[in-house]
């Protein structure tokens, strides 16, 4: 297949440099799930680099979603829900009788596709979660709730108003309040389920800009039906079908060469 499938507007920025080879940070092998009789996920086996971004596509029902739901174990809430394989984070099976899965969500933080502030203050909205983390002293919880919202860009927004209700931000403000919530206790991993899908264009940029800073520090694993987004932010990307792993490569590569067939349509929009 040749470099020309794409608009170059789907073409991904390239690197400044070249950077070293990310080390893996999440790996599955032969990773099925079922809801009852339904076979959600079909033996997918996947590595994603430490402090990258991962981008999951495809189209809807494709089962990128439960995939992503597996990181953190929230597919455990659902009634009849099924697993088989194995899924590993710093080397560690998350499915093993010693793992506590209250740990792991703590190494593992989500932001959804919609904003869910909760009914407090702004301040609140991050130092609830601290204290339950164990975070105990004031001084350590201001402090930490200033990293945080520093950390979303949202702190010169809201510093003279941090005891106001999370409820009167904006659309795009409270999702970065939930970016800032999910980062405060310092996970390792940063789930996103659509971050920006109800977002306005503005809004949109501004969570792009701020997962590529995140970055930085955390491993990024984001689910997008916006095939610009993924273009624009992802290193990596994985394209999900009828729950298979179709294709995983650099986003560079799947978006200008892919060697799938149903790749390239998605891609490109023949499909989806």
């Amino acid at each position: 297949m040749t470099d020309s499938i794409v608009p170059k507007s789907l073409v991904p920025r390239a690197a400044d440099g070249a950077a070293p080879p990310a080390s893996t940070l999440i790996e599955t092998e032969r990773l099925s799930l079922y809801y009852g009789s339904t076979q959600a996920l079909k033996e997918i086996t996947l590595t994603i680099p430490e402090k990258e971004v991962t981008a999951l596509i495809g189209p809807s029902g494709c089962g990128k979603s439960t995939f992503l739901r597996c990181f953190n174990r929230m597919n455990d809430l659902i009634d009849s829900v099924r697993i088989e394989g194995k899924v590993s984070i710093g080397g560690q099976d998350i499915h093993a009788p010693e793992v506590d899965v209250i740990e792991l969500r703590k190494k593992v933080g989500m932001v959804f596709q919609k904003s869910n502030p909760f009914p407090k203050s702004i301040f609140e909205n991050i130092a609830y979660g601290l204290r339950l983390a164990g975070v105990r002293t004031k001084s350590e919880i201001e402090t930490a709730v200033e990293t945080s919202l520093r950390g979303a860009a949202l702190w010169e927004e809201v510093k003279d108003r941090l005891h106001s209700s999370a409820l009167g931000l904006s659309g795009g403000q409270q999702q970065r309040l939930c970016i800032a919530r999910a980062i405060a206790i310092r996970p390792e991993v940063v789930l996103m389920d659509e971050p920006a899908s109800a977002l306005d264009p503005i809004a949109t940029s501004r969570i792009e800009e701020l997962i590529l800073e995140l970055k930085r520090e955390f491993t990024i694993v984001i689910v997008t039906h916006n095939m610009q987004q993924a273009a624009r932010i992802s290193d990596h990307t994985a394209f999900f079908y009828l729950g298979k792993l179709i294709e995983f490569g650099t986003t560079r590569r799947i978006f200008t060469n892919p060697r799938e067939k149903q790749t390239e349509d998605y891609v490109t929009g023949r499909f989806g």
